[in-house]
């Protein structure tokens, strides 16, 4: 049999606790100074203070939909949480751009996480450092769930909730610029629609001045008494007659025209006040756009480090990566001697 193959397979044979035995007090050593460091550098970071709000997104976008349609159209329940494309579009909004300068802004967080104002990279440096500490995630019950980490307790939970009163204000505020250029829209048309109607009553005024009230009752009674006053042989009433049955045929055209048109004004006037209506409510009042479950409050204890599992793993990976190195030292030797002997056979 080769000499190599003997060797490795005296090698990979080696008990592993034979092995850890007899490199045990290189191991201690460095087990010993893994331990220490590890300690040092686990106190000396910096400890962090968990806040977290829990809400829910509301599935009513539109005021008037969910309080003033009419009761033959399907009304939005106010009070229905909801669902993933709600809790998907709340998300959106917390990660925007937006909130994040707002809360860094108001709160100073480029002085707070020790960041120099005129480094070059400070945006960058200040939005990796907000990423860090604060989180969205959706849940699996469709709520979404707002962390902030931070050294001081207070300020993690001001932050917390504070982004989550900024949510709404942010989503309104969207929601507005659409909804004031809607309202200006309607407005425009329901005023010139009012206008029009307007006119079409003054000009129904003026026939009615001719004495064109009803054209079609007006045209059969006027037609029936002529033809009585005829059968009569009585001329001052036909006279008479004939001037109104030519009035009514002068203007009874435009009665009618107009009065279908004012019709059909005053029906699409109805209609436009009604869309006026729930337009300004939409861009002039505000709902709640959450739900929320649970404030965040000032954490009593410490969330991050847990300095016990920063040693615990620090000093394994240590000695693991010891471990690694021994036996690739050993391989290395190992190589060496099977080399000389194999040029120096005896």
């Amino acid at each position: 049999m080769d000499k190599n193959v003997i060797a490795k397979s005296d090698f990979n044979s080696l008990n592993v606790l034979y092995f850890i035995y007899k490199w045990r007090k290189p191991l201690i050593l460095v087990g010993i100074a893994a331990f220490v460091l590890s300690s040092i550098v686990a106190l000396t970071i910096k400890e962090k203070y968990k806040s977290t709000v829990i809400l829910f997104p509301a599935t009513t976008n539109s005021i008037s939909k969910a309080l003033l349609t009419e009761n033959n159209v399907k009304q939005e329940d106010v009070l229905q949480f909801g669902e993933e494309d709600e809790a998907e579009q709340m998300l959106q909004i917390l990660s925007s751009d937006e909130i994040r300068t707002k809360v860094c802004e108001k709160y100073n967080l480029m002085a707070h996480y020790g960041i120099d104002s005129t480094d070059k990279f400070k945006r960058t440096k200040l939005y990796d450092e907000f990423q860090s500490n604060i989180s969205f995630k959706r849940t699996e019950y469709m709520s979404v769930k707002i962390e902030v980490m931070d050294s001081d307790p207070e300020l993690a939970s001001v932050i917390a909730n504070d982004i989550a009163a900024l949510h709404d204000s942010t989503k309104i505020r969207i929601q507005r610029v659409r909804a004031l250029r809607s309202l200006k829209i309607v407005e425009q048309e329901y005023f010139q629609k009012l206008q029009d109607v307007k006119r079409g009553i003054d000009s129904m005024k003026i026939i009615n001045s001719y004495g064109i009230y009803d054209y079609e009752s007006q045209s059969e009674v006027t037609s029936e008494q002529y033809a009585i006053a005829m059968s009569k042989g009585d001329q001052r009433a036909m006279k008479l007659l004939e001037q109104q049955l030519k009035i009514i045929g002068e203007y009874g055209g435009a009665y009618v025209s107009l009065r279908e048109n004012l019709y059909m004004q005053r029906k699409q006037l109805n209609l436009l006040k009604t869309k006026y209506e729930e337009v300004k409510v939409d861009a002039t009042e505000v709902l709640p756009q959450k739900f929320i479950v649970s404030n965040a409050f000032p954490a009593e204890k410490k969330s991050y480090p847990v300095r016990w599992i920063i040693v615990l793993v620090s000093t394994f990976a240590t000695l693991l990566a010891a471990i690694i190195a021994i036996l690739m030292l050993e391989n290395v030797k190992q190589i060496k001697t099977e080399f000389i002997t194999d040029k120096n056979p005896v």
